[in-house]
């Protein structure tokens, strides 16, 4: 994998992407390509399905390239496109998704609200393959929520105008989401570690 950390190394090796220098595109594919499957794994319900989501991914990238200014990471763009990518094939592929609305929190108990944070210390000894797996078994919408609010940061409005859902929606998602995961964390606690 190269190490893209000057920017100017960046700038030459996009505009050599841009010109369609094979070899250079290349490059650039290898260098992302766990770190964006990574992403793409947490959105889908495959590994297959997330390669999909990757190579899609970065078709766009490809074609978008021309657009980066080389002001932020290239890493940071790249990851946008990658996530915008998988929301959108979420959004396509279940477009009957529920999500479900705020009013449905009410009925939880106080216990069942509390936030899941991950506790550095606590959590050290958690495989991220485990995670990964449990986030997975998620349903479409709280796994999506939950991916862009506490992995990807996005804010609960931008989830709302990216999903076509209320505020309130995505912080009922997300709580119901927390709620399900801590339930498989319990239940896989004796994977954890090992």
């Amino acid at each position: 994998m190269v190490e893209l950390t000057n920017k100017d190394e960046v700038e030459k090796l996009v505009k050599a992407c841009v010109k369609g220098d094979r070899k250079s595109q290349n490059i650039l594919y290898k260098t992302f390509y766990s770190k964006m499957l990574g992403i793409c794994m947490r959105y889908a319900n495959s590994h297959s399905e997330a390669q999909d989501l990757f190579h899609d991914g970065f078709i766009k990238v490809f074609s978008k390239l021309k657009s980066f200014e080389n002001k932020g990471s290239l890493e940071g763009w790249i990851r946008r496109i990658m996530v915008n990518n998988a929301v959108d094939f979420v959004r396509t592929k279940n477009f009957h998704i529920e999500y479900d609305d705020e009013s449905k929190l009410k009925g939880l108990q106080d216990d069942e609200k509390e936030d899941f944070d991950f506790d550095p210390e606590k959590d050290k000894k958690l495989k991220a393959e485990l995670i990964l797996k449990l986030i997975q078994e998620l349903a479409p919408a709280y796994r999506t929520v939950f991916n862009l609010f506490v992995i990807d940061q996005f804010s609960h409005k931008e989830i709302a105008e990216k999903l076509n859902i209320s505020v309130g929606t995505s912080k009922s998602n997300l709580s119901k989401a927390k709620f399900k995961l801590r339930e498989l964390f319990n239940k896989n606690i004796d994977k954890i570690g090992k």
